[in-house]
């Protein structure tokens, strides 16, 4: 295992520290590097390593330190692939260690009672970092909200279920370790937000890709409950049952894929698997299919049920909503299909749709549509568009405000966020993928100055409205503002939608028709 020291107390110099007194500690910020007048707190551990005997636990609570903890450096990444050319957010090499729950917080040097904002990322469960500079805290803290980013565990290191960790919990539960990291965290922030000049009663979580499946799912589990007051979706969901829904999978606890894994691994017996080398059980975890994301399982207890049947019974949390997607999520996320023939396509919504697929064949065809376009854009708003605005509509049925966006806007393609290496870009020009899957994560955070070349005025003019209409709703649960274009609440009849560019506008169901033929295949 590879372990980040530099996380350990230490003495080096704290002159323009800033002193937070924890629940297990004092800990001294620093001056973000970017605003002076924003402290940052890096590396604050919010669970105990989970190593030995605590591998595929529940988080445990940190070990107190008792001198003050400078907290100048950012704590390896959770154990995952290195190396990794599809990687949104980093491309060199990067340190890596399974003692990896720590937090990061930016706050502003003066201020109480402020809305707290946590950040789940992406990455399919299975890869990244709350510390990547494309996530930097300084521009959405510099609106007066306290900025907090987390790792949690990643693939079969925070999501393997077996029989053998089922057998020895309390609850019968294995899995979704990543998720229970996620609620640690939060419990963490709440018991700690005045220490940074939060306000633990007004805390929004949000996240992108997994990390919104992450957000969606934790609005259904009764251990997340009462530890968050708004929620921020980002392109992708759990609230129908698609291929992305744990309840929808044939094994559900997910015990099939993790004994595949084990039996890999070759432990014959569970203090073996915990002793197992963390390189062999990573290398025998992308031998067998890990690689394509972590499942988030039925666990009976963290998630007791599919979190679809939650929504649709109007047992989440009742808490305001904001959430959508991108113009075009699938460009660099699902693979086109080449020659794709058109019985070949009538076969793939039958997989889908049932006896209905004829249907949903028919709503996606236009004159010059091949089958292959039309089944990249089923499946795009299958898996995305569908989803999310389900979700939206099942938070409206419980009555809270819910507020739903579509950004069309075309960012810089996210290779080119690699500044040591911007040769990585995709084919056919700097901006040829649309407005792609991640292509909001400068965006929301403004780090439009932080990473990547060749911005325009207009990135930087749509990130400052995103950042604004973000942290407005982290205040208040409304993303208006005095300083922002109008953004009116979604609701079940005009399904308004914020269409996000340097001109944003409220338009009138984006897609409605499409998607209005997927409602009537799976009706709420």
């Amino acid at each position: 295992m590879l372990f980040f020291s530099a996380c350990d107390p230490g003495n080096r110099s704290a002159d323009a520290a800033r002193s937070a007194a924890t629940s297990h500690g004092e800990i001294l910020g620093v001056a973000s590097p970017y605003d002076a007048d924003i402290t940052l707190y890096r590396g604050v551990p919010y669970a105990a390593p989970p190593v030995d005997e605590l591998r595929w636990q529940p988080p445990q609570p940190p070990i107190p330190w008792h001198q003050p903890r400078i907290a100048d450096r950012f704590a390896a990444s959770c154990y995952q692939q290195r190396h990794v050319s599809t990687f949104v957010w980093r491309r060199e090499d990067f340190e890596v260690s399974e003692d990896c729950l720590y937090l990061n917080v930016w706050t502003p040097r003066e201020g109480a009672d402020l809305p707290v904002m946590v950040w789940f990322h992406g990455g399919s469960h299975t890869s990244g970092q709350g510390h990547s500079l494309i996530f930097d805290g300084t521009s959405l803290a510099s609106q007066g909200v306290v900025l907090v980013t987390i790792n949690y565990r990643l693939g079969p290191f925070g999501f393997l279920a077996h029989p053998w960790l089922a057998n020895e919990s309390p609850h019968d539960s294995a899995g979704n370790y990543g998720l229970l990291d996620k609620i640690a965290a939060l419990k963490w922030v709440k018991g700690n937000a005045r220490a940074f000049g939060g306000n633990p009663d007004n805390i929004t979580i949000f996240g992108q890709s997994a990390g919104s499946q992450s957000v969606c799912t934790l609005m259904t589990s009764p251990l997340a409950r009462g530890l968050f007051e708004k929620a921020i979706g980002q392109s992708a969901g759990c609230a129908h049952h698609s291929a992305l829904n744990p309840g929808s999978s044939p094994d559900p606890r997910g015990y099939a894929r993790g004994t595949t894994l084990v039996t890999e691994v070759g432990s014959h017996n569970l203090a073996a698997l915990r002793n197992a080398n963390a390189e062999d059980v990573l290398k025998a975890a992308l031998s067998t299919g890990w690689e394509n994301g972590s499942r988030i399982t039925l666990d009976g207890w963290v998630v007791p049920e599919s979190p679809a049947q939650v929504f649709a019974s109007g047992r989440q949390a009742p808490v305001p909503l904001l959430l959508g997607y991108m113009a075009d999520e699938g460009v660099e996320l699902f693979p086109k299909t080449p020659g794709l023939t058109k019985a070949a396509l009538a076969e793939f919504a039958r997989s889908i749709a049932g006896d209905k697929g004829s249907q949903l064949v028919a709503a996606y065809g236009t004159p010059d549509a091949t089958p292959e376009a039309m089944q990249f854009a089923i499946t795009t708003d299958w898996l995305m568009a569908f989803g999310m605005r389900r979700w939206a509509e099942y938070q409206v049925k419980l009555g809270q405000p819910t507020y739903f966006y579509y950004v069309d806007h075309v960012p810089p393609a996210f290779h080119i966020y690699m500044p040591e290496q911007p040769d990585l870009q995709l084919p056919g020009g700097r901006r040829s993928g649309g407005a792609y899957h991640s292509g909001d994560l400068a965006l929301v955070f403004g780090t439009t100055d932080k990473v990547g070349l060749d911005w325009t005025e207009d990135d930087h003019q749509v990130s400052r409205y995103m950042v604004r209409y973000w942290t407005n709703f982290a205040k208040t649960g409304d993303p208006n503002g005095h300083d922002t274009p109008i953004w009116h609440a979604f609701d079940a009849a005009n399904m308004a939608t914020q269409v996000i560019s340097s001109k944003p506008i409220s338009q009138d169901g984006v897609d409605r028709q499409r998607l209005d033929v997927m409602s009537t295949i799976w009706p709420m």
